[in-house]
């Protein structure tokens, strides 16, 4: 467990720090929702707000678990090596997405639009919301909108070698992107704001690349304990 908490605290500040593209990617979505919100429901709205963002958590831990599974099954193998790798470059490129660098990182979210064609029309299905739990599940289905920021935390949750700390993983990042989805959802814009700041951005693109290099398997991780 010690190993696993500040693990937990990178997944949190990822999925904080994401928040701006949460926002081009989700905020459409969660406006969407918010005025599906039949009117006799409005008082509801915060518990719905939270069902949809609940469901969508879940949908993050499941597929953390349903990956580190994977990723435990080759944990003792050279391919272990090879994940480590793949998920430190990723997250390298987030940090540039983030700072608004280099937008390359949007190009693998085309990996998941076949499967989301066909959860998009279920989802429709469900709208407009009367029910917590009806939130819940269009929450759960939104939670695999393709997203390029999504995939790139899975797959280094994965690369852990641990299922149960790579839906952990999931599970913080997912409650990392809460308070701007949330404050998007309730019309609050100061969160927003601040996210979308350049200096907030680039700072926070550049603590994701440091990560990324710790990430990358090699004797600078010693040197950096050391330091």
């Amino acid at each position: 467990m010690p190993d696993l908490l500040p693990l937990l605290g990178s997944a949190l500040v990822l999925g904080l720090l994401g928040g701006g593209h949460c926002l081009g990617m989700c905020g459409g979505l969660m406006g969407a929702l918010t005025l599906a919100i039949p009117p006799e429901q409005r008082s509801r709205r915060l518990r719905l707000l939270l069902a949809y963002n609940l469901g969508r958590i879940f949908s993050y831990a499941s597929a953390g678990l349903l990956l580190g599974l994977a990723g435990w099954a080759v944990a003792r193998s050279p391919a272990a090596l090879g994940l480590r790798v793949v998920a430190a470059l990723l997250l390298i490129a987030m940090g540039l997405y983030l700072a608004g660098w280099w937008s390359g990182l949007t190009r693998i979210e085309a990996l998941g639009r076949g499967l989301w064609r066909h959860i998009q029309p279920v989802a429709s299905r469900l709208l407009p919301v009367s029910s917590l739990p009806r939130a819940l599940l269009l929450g759960a289905l939104w939670g695999w909108l393709p997203c390029g920021l999504v995939y790139s935390t899975l797959l280094w949750a994965a690369s852990q070698g641990n299922a149960g700390y790579s839906a952990a993983l999931m599970l913080a990042f997912g409650l990392g992107t809460w308070p701007v989805l949330l404050a998007t959802g309730l019309a609050a814009e100061r969160v927003n704001a601040l996210l979308r700041r350049r200096s907030v951005r680039v700072a926070g693109g550049v603590l994701v690349m440091l990560f990324g290099v710790w990430t990358l398997p090699g004797p600078h991780q010693h040197w950096l304990m050391g330091h």
